[in-house]
């Protein structure tokens, strides 16, 4: 059995490291790699891999962000089955854990894992286990039982609405970018960020672009 693995992180070297490691393994093949949440999600939908490698925080939106792409794209992008998502993290709190969990993910490992051990992770997880690094299962089984310290991630559902580059063009709004300087920093043009901010009003139900910004400053969005 071969599985296809893609890499989401948004350190090059480090995809680059992980791409070394599981090269040395006959059945895992890496088939693409991405930086960015909206990157991640046009490549995983694209390629359609069987176990996806995901990093939790990057600078626009993260692990969860791209789980919820994926999900949300599938049905469009018409994927016979959706990828395993195993995280792989420099993070072993317990809110990143279960958040990351919550949002579908199949296991969580850190980046303190060798090679080996990683490659073994990928082939669980395609196989249909449950694989976490010592220690966080206890964060997960504490969640379940209700026994965990992290309270449930409080419902938004204005928020939760957004696509992965609403979410983008969102947080460069509230950072007081102006369209072309978005359209500038996502490689799109300034029509399709003004048909983005205007999805984004209407999602949110605010008024204008002062309105969003003081909305969008409440969720820390633009931090």
């Amino acid at each position: 059995m071969s599985y296809r693995v893609f890499l989401v992180d948004d350190h090059g070297v480090f995809r680059s490291g992980v791409r070394a490691e599981l090269a040395r393994e006959d059945a895992i093949e890496v088939v693409g790699e991405a930086g960015t949440v909206a990157e991640s999600v046009a490549g995983i939908l694209s390629v359609a891999p069987d176990v996806v490698l995901l990093d939790v925080h990057m600078p626009d939106g993260g692990g969860v962000a791209v789980l919820r792409g994926v999900t949300d794209g599938a049905p469009r992008a018409k994927l016979e089955k959706m990828p395993v998502f195993l995280a792989l993290s420099v993070s072993d709190a317990a809110e990143d854990v279960i958040a990351t969990i919550r949002a579908g993910a199949r296991g969580y490992v850190t980046k303190t894992i060798s090679g080996q051990e990683l490659a073994d992770a990928v082939r669980r997880v395609a196989e249909g286990d449950a694989v976490f690094s010592p220690r966080l299962a206890g964060f997960v089984l504490d969640s379940f039982t209700g026994r965990s310290p992290v309270p449930e991630p409080a419902l938004d559902p204005e928020l939760d609405s957004l696509t992965p580059r609403e979410l983008e063009v969102l947080r460069l709004l509230a950072r007081g970018y102006t369209y072309k300087e978005i359209a500038e920093d996502l490689f799109i043009s300034v029509k399709t960020v003004e048909t983005h901010a205007s999805n984004v009003l209407r999602k949110t139900q605010q008024s204008n672009r002062n309105a969003l910004t003081r909305w969008a400053h409440t969720r820390h969005l633009a931090d």
